[in-house]
């Protein structure tokens, strides 16, 4: 190889390097690769293909194509047989090079129509011994002269750096991107157990506040405090919901949350705090086994039951049972309080109920003035 062609080497490759370590998604780096492919080896098309699960390889990018004249002959999205040249290269990582795709035995009865205007033909495996990407080939009109030799180790050179560039450039796309799902996972972590928390805490306090000063109060100024209780509700809703949006960022990856089991506690240490007295809690079985979809109802909803507990029921004593099985979750409430009020909003227990619905599951709420309230919320886990 003369020093002007391995200066232009050396130049391509540091190009797609450079762009593919930069670049949010590294296939968009596949069009460069194959038009730079292309000019190194004089070739009147370049074309790159991926392998599939089937072996079969699929062309992802083209230059110097003739779709601009003919859009039919367009070969991006052509499916090449997994016993075409290309799909052998990929799988053993030798190169192949013949005088002409259509009298060669080697690649003849696996042309596509849309390349079989083309005759000398030379493909390489693109990627890395480890990491085989697919193949990249280069062609030249029928009656054009076949590829030398040196053109035929410049494709090979090349597809080998070129790929090692989109291999690490996957590598460093997904470190970024755990990074990015760590870091919405802390944000998402620190909202619902701290800013939720903290909101809960302080619309309880406004609540106990308001029954407190019932008779010392105008209506104006108990509108008001029942208008902020309101609004700081829809903003721990607002805040869970932001919480699980950035969650679920990756549907398919699970997310990392909180322990169930120390979530339960933390939920009972600030009811305990807002009662005077810590109620009692008993969890039986393991939480870990609990799915965070399911999780993330079982703190909501016994959050809910115990600011109910805290606003309503003026209860002395309080206990919360939670066990699992490797059937299903359920979750217990019970105080020895007043019932719960018929002049107050629903809208908790609705929230109760609805969240039960959507795991698959049911919650049943029995009150009196005599027995106090018992929720009891359970859904399957398998």
């Amino acid at each position: 190889m003369d020093s002007t062609l391995a200066r232009q080497v050396l130049l391509a490759s540091t190009e797609i390097t450079r762009v593919a370590l930069s670049a949010q998604d590294p296939e968009a780096v596949l069009p460069m690769v194959v038009r730079h492919a292309a000019e190194l080896a004089e070739a009147d098309l370049g074309v790159v293909t991926v392998r599939g699960d089937d072996g079969r390889l699929t062309v992802e990018a083209a230059y110097g194509a003739p779709s601009a004249t003919s859009p039919l002959h367009d070969p991006v999205g052509t499916v090449l047989s997994s016993r075409s040249a290309a799909a052998r290269v990929a799988r053993s990582g030798v190169p192949v090079v013949v005088d002409d795709l259509i009298d060669d035995p080697l690649t003849a009865p696996y042309v596509p129509p849309a390349l079989r205007v083309y005759g000398p033909f030379a493909v390489a495996p693109f990627g890395t011994r480890e990491r085989r990407l697919g193949a990249l080939a280069v062609y030249r009109r029928r009656g054009a002269s076949i590829f030398t030799r040196v053109a035929v180790d410049v494709l090979t050179s090349f597809a080998a750096q070129a790929g090692l560039a989109l291999v690490l450039a996957e590598g460093s796309t997904a470190r970024q991107r755990i990074a990015v799902y760590q870091e919405r996972e802390r944000i998402a972590r620190d909202l619902h157990d701290v800013i939720v928390q903290r909101l809960y805490a302080a619309g309880v306090q406004l609540d106990v506040l308001q029954r407190r000063l019932a008779d010392r109060v105008d209506d104006a100024d108990a509108r008001r405090l029942s208008e902020t209780v309101e609004q700081i509700d829809q903003a721990i809703a607002e805040v869970r919901e932001t919480a699980r949006t950035l969650r679920s960022a990756d549907p398919e990856t699970p997310t990392c949350t909180t322990a169930l089991d120390d979530s339960m506690r933390a939920e009972v240490r600030i009811a305990g705090e807002l009662l005077g007295r810590p109620p009692q809690l008993e969890i039986d079985g393991d939480l870990a086994a609990v799915p965070v979809a399911v999780a993330d109802h079982a703190r909501a909803a016994l959050r809910e039951a115990l600011s109910n507990v805290v606003r309503h029921s003026g209860a002395g004593t309080v206990l919360v049972r939670v066990r699992c099985t490797h059937s299903g979750l359920r979750l217990q409430v019970v105080d020895d309080g007043c019932g719960i009020p018929r002049d107050v909003s629903k809208r908790g227990l609705r929230n109760l109920e609805e969240r039960a619905v959507a795991a698959g599951g049911r919650c049943a709420i029995t009150s009196s003035p005599d027995s106090g309230t018992t929720v009891t919320w359970e859904v399957p886990l398998s």
